[in-house]
C-alpha cells in the first residue's frame, strides 16, 4: 500500500509550522561583530553600515549588556589602534584597544564569550595582513606576530581567538604558542575558507583596514574556488582548528555545504558587512522588508550548515527570533 504524505496540512497554523521545521535558529548561535577603537566616550555611527558603531573600550558595555541580555553566544571585537606602523605593533600591546575591551568585557560580563580578531590589517599603515618585504607578504615572520597578538588577547582573558589573515601554517603556529603560554583551553576559530571577497567594502571603511597598494588576492581564497576550501580546512583542523569559518556567507553557501558534509567540526558562517549593507539599502527604500530578509539569510545559512552565524543582524535576529 502507498500512503501519501501531505504537507500541506502542516502549514495550517503557524505554531505546528513552527515545530515541524526542518531548521531552527536559536540566539545562542550568533556572534555579534563589534568595532574598537581607541579613545574615551566615543559611540561613532559607521556611515556604509547603518545601524553598527564604532565604541571605544569604556563605551563598549552598552553594548555588551544588549548581548548578555539577547543570550547570542558571542561577540567578535575588531581593534582600530591610533597607531600604525610596518609590523602592526599595537595588534600585541598588552595595553592595546583589543586587549582593553577583552579585560573591559570579562570584568563586566564574566559570561559573555569573547572573540578576539587576529590580524594586522587594521593595525598595519599598509593595510596588509602580514609583514611586507620588498612589495611582498612575507608569511613566516608573520606567523611569529600573529602568535604573539593571539597570547596577547588570550592573556587578556580572550575565550576564543580567531586569526583571519590567512597565512599558510598560522593555526599550528598560533595553537603552539598558546600552549606553550598555558592558553591550552583558549579555542581557535580559523578563518580557514576566507575569500578575496568584493562583499568586504564596507568593513575596511569600518575598520579603517583597505590595503595602500595592491589586493590581498596573493593570501585570501579564489572565488572560483570550492576544492581549495576542503583542503585548508582540511589543513586548519589538522593544525589544531576547533570551530571552521566560511566567509563570506549568503554568495558561498554552496562553500559552506561541502565544508560541513565532509568535516565534523563546528563550521561558522560570516555573513559579512556587504551583505548588512546591501540588506540595509534595500529595505531603506522600501524594496524588501528588512526583518524578512534578515531572517531568511539567516536561515538559509543554517539550513547550508552552519552551527554559528556571525551576523551585524545578530542582536536583531535575537530579538525577532524570541519574539
Amino acid at each position: 500500500m502507498n500512503i501519501i504524505y501531505r504537507p500541506r496540512r502542516l502549514r495550517k497554523s503557524q505554531a505546528i509550522r513552527d515545530m515541524a521545521s526542518e531548521t531552527k535558529l536559536s540566539p545562542s548561535m550568533f556572534v555579534y561583530p563589534v568595532f574598537i577603537r581607541e579613545g574615551k566616550n566615543i559611540i561613532e555611527e559607521i556611515p556604509s553600515m547603518p545601524g553598527q558603531k564604532r565604541y571605544s573600550p569604556d563605551t563598549l558595555p552598552r553594548v555588551l549588556e544588549r548581548a548578555a541580555e539577547s543570550k547570542i553566544g558571542g561577540v567578535l571585537f575588531f581593534g582600530i589602534p591610533e597607531h600604525k606602523d610596518e609590523c602592526g605593533s599595537s595588534a600585541w600591546n598588552e595595553d592595546g584597544v583589543i586587549q582593553q575591551a577583552i579585560r573591559i568585557s570579562k570584568k563586566e560580563f564574566p559570561d559573555l564569550t569573547i572573540i578576539g580578531d587576529v590580524c594586522l590589517c587594521e593595525y598595519t599603515s599598509h593595510g596588509h595582513c602580514g609583514v611586507i618585504h620588498d612589495g611582498k607578504i612575507e608569511n613566516d615572520p608573520t606567523l611569529e606576530i600573529l602568535s604573539r597578538v593571539a597570547v596577547s588577547q588570550a592573556r587578556a582573558g580572550a575565550d576564543i581567538v580567531a586569526p583571519s589573515d590567512m597565512m599558510d601554517g598560522h593555526t599550528a603556529a598560533i595553537r603552539t604558542a598558546l600552549d606553550h603560554e598555558k592558553f591550552q583551553d583558549t579555542l581557535i576559530m580559523s578563518y580557514a575558507v576566507k575569500y578575496a571577497s568584493a562583499f568586504y567594502g564596507p568593513f575596511r571603511e569600518a575598520a579603517g583596514s583597505a590595503p595602500q597598494f595592491g589586493d590581498r588576492k596573493t593570501y585570501q581564497m579564489d572565488p572560483r574556488n570550492v576544492r581549495e576550501a576542503l583542503r585548508e580546512t582540511a589543513l586548519d583542523i589538522e593544525e589544531g582548528a576547533d570551530i571552521i569559518i566560511v566567509k563570506p556567507g549568503l554568495p558561498y553557501l554552496d562553500v559552506l555545504k561541502s565544508v560541513k558534509e565532509n568535516f565534523f567540526v563546528p563550521t561558522a558562517s560570516y555573513s559579512v558587512s556587504g551583505e548588512y549593507a546591501m540588506m540595509k539599502a534595500a529595505s531603506a527604500n522600501g524594496w524588501l522588508n528588512e526583518k524578512n530578509i534578515a531572517l531568511e539569510s539567516a536561515y538559509s545559512i543554517a539550513r547550508a550548515g552552519a552551527d554559528i552565524i556571525i551576523s551585524y543582524y545578530a542582536l536583531d535576529l535575537a530579538e525577532w527570533i524570541r519574539n
